[in-house]
């Protein structure tokens, strides 16, 4: 069973709604109105308590990426799930089963589960400690340390330059 690449989307959309502007943090999640459109526009009923699990879902995921809590954190939100096979034009599917509050979060948790277990590794920080985002390193090497080269990875390696140059400078006296 694939994760499919909707539900990989919605994991790192979910994991990266705190994102730093202009060095202050945000929470798109944060506004009941604007919590409730996000899960909305993903598939979600927006209820309040669809918003109160995908809040409490998405904390819980990024600890898991950055290593902070075990995976068994994550039980609850697929507790209750299923998935049932069915036949859609001569292809076998599988449709998650789950309460309508909870189909997102368990959606995100299943993700997370089998990015882990067939690209061990490939879901994490952002390597600027600045940021607050993740990314799916899809690279054939697995070196991807950035949310975005053009802005963290860009940042990072001018500071990295204009340290070594600095470095320099103060050896040379």
């Amino acid at each position: 069973m694939k994760t499919s690449s909707d539900d990989q989307d919605l994991l790192l959309d979910l994991l990266n709604t705190m994102p730093v502007t202009h060095g202050e943090p945000h929470d798109a999640l944060r506004d009941q109105e604007a919590a409730a459109a996000w899960t909305r526009d993903r598939g979600g009923v927006g209820t309040p308590a669809e918003v109160t699990t995908v809040r409490a879902v998405r904390d819980h995921l990024q600890a898991v990426a950055r290593g902070e809590e075990a995976p068994q954190v994550l039980a609850p939100f697929v507790r209750g799930s299923s998935r049932l096979p069915t036949m859609e034009g001569g292809a076998l599917q599988w449709q998650l089963h789950a309460p309508a509050t909870e189909l997102l979060a368990a959606r995100a948790v299943i993700a997370w589960s089998e990015l882990e277990q067939e690209h061990p590794g490939r879901l994490r920080a952002c390597g600027n400690p600045e940021c607050r985002l993740f990314l799916i390193d899809r690279s054939h090497a697995n070196r991807a340390q950035w949310c975005s080269m053009s802005t963290c990875g860009n940042r990072m390696k001018a500071r990295r330059h204009y340290r070594r140059r600095r470095e320099a400078a103060g050896g040379a006296d």
